[in-house]
């Protein structure tokens, strides 16, 4: 082997190893920096585990409907000649709403009175001349008949006058009027919604396990959308005797008080129905809880000496828990977490059992029991 051949090989190995153990420098420095990175505190947000008072309650979603509403619509065909009612407008029974053009009808029935005096004049005079055998009972019967028939026709015309009439059948407030002045109708033509709104009716389903839980004249508390913060408060008036084959659920209606009018037909609300006396739960937002197939879990913080300052030391404690219902933002735990126990509500992707953790609460995730949507 020549002087050249042997530098080249030396030269060769130093390279390489150099390669080699750049390699294996910078693996190690990668397995100190994951390593460190391990060991960082993660920062959380905690909250302290407190008893809240839990009122036992259904919650269902249901439609409004008026007690009385209706389409209103004339009976027989006509002309409009007056609408008595402004839109929007609160009207009382009886009031008349929709007039139609009836002279004619008006004539007829005066004819036919007139026809109805001259039957009664005339049984009544032979009904005197009868006593003096000056006319026969046949006579006598057929002046009675007459006027019954005479008496028929004038009620049934009066009826026909009174139906170019359509009157409110119960008080209410109207909407939109569908028909004007001059227009020629036909019998069933809408002409304007009459809605009977105070109270209302709230009509939802409960599932048939939940049967029992429920009673009439049973207290509802009624919310909606539209009107945010708000509650109104009625009574379940009817539960229908059947189940539904179909969803396995019963359907029920409350009674809602709608004093302003604000509910309309058609809405939908929520209705919570209680069903016991309150009960008190360890309570945490349900962002605390990490939920798994084989069981469900929190993070508990707790002290672990202290740190070059001289500050605590704080790392989490992975603990199983039984989670009851949820309200809300808010879930009862059941067990796994006493009273007094500052448990971690945001934060916990990074943790695992032993942990060290840093606490910020500058930032808090919802625990509202009765959330409400907010405007950004």
């Amino acid at each position: 082997m020549t002087k050249r051949m042997v530098i080249m090989l030396v030269l060769a190995v130093l390279v390489f190893g150099g390669i080699f153990g750049f390699q294996a420098f910078k693996a190690r420095m990668i397995k100190k920096y994951m390593s460190s990175m391990g060991n960082a505190p993660q920062t959380v947000s905690t909250i302290t585990a407190a008893y809240q008072d839990w009122l036992p309650q259904l919650e269902a979603v249901g439609s409004l409907r008026a007690i009385n509403g209706v389409e209103v619509s004339p009976e027989v065909s006509g002309t409009v000649s007056a609408l008595n009612f402004l839109q929007g407008q609160d009207v009382k029974k009886g009031k008349v709403l929709v007039e139609l053009v009836a002279d004619s009808d008006v004539a007829r029935l005066h004819s036919l009175q007139a026809a109805s005096a001259l039957a009664k004049s005339t049984y009544e005079r032979d009904k005197q001349q009868f006593e003096f055998k000056a006319v026969s009972q046949q006579t006598l019967d057929i002046d009675k008949a007459n006027l019954m028939q005479a008496d028929a026709a004038v009620a049934e015309q009066q009826a026909m006058v009174k139906k170019k009439q359509i009157h409110a059948l119960f008080s209410g407030r109207v909407g939109l009027r569908q028909v004007s002045v001059g227009q020629y109708v036909n019998a069933g033509t809408p002409v304007v919604s009459l809605q009977a709104l105070d109270p209302i009716f709230l009509d939802f389903s409960v599932p048939q396990q939940n049967i029992s839980m429920i009673h009439h004249g049973q207290k509802v508390t009624a919310t909606s959308d539209a009107y945010p913060g708000e509650q109104f408060t009625g009574r379940i008036v009817v539960i229908n005797p059947e189940v539904d084959t179909a969803t396995l659920n019963v359907k029920v209606r409350a009674e809602i008080k709608n004093p302003g009018r604000r509910l309309l037909p058609g809405m939908y609300a929520t209705v919570d129905i209680s069903t016991g006396k309150p009960q008190r739960h360890i309570t945490l937002p349900q962002t605390a809880v990490t939920y798994n197939p084989y069981g469900n879990i929190v993070f508990l913080t707790e002290k672990q000496g202290t740190d070059d300052k001289g500050k605590p030391k704080l790392i989490v404690k992975q603990v199983f828990v039984k989670t009851g219902d949820t309200r809300g933002d808010q879930v009862a735990i059941l067990k796994g977490v006493k009273e007094g126990d500052v448990v971690v509500t945001a934060g916990q992707v990074k943790l695992h059992n032993g942990s060290p953790v840093v606490i910020n609460n500058e930032i808090q995730p919802s625990n509202e029991a009765h959330p409400e949507p907010k405007d950004e």
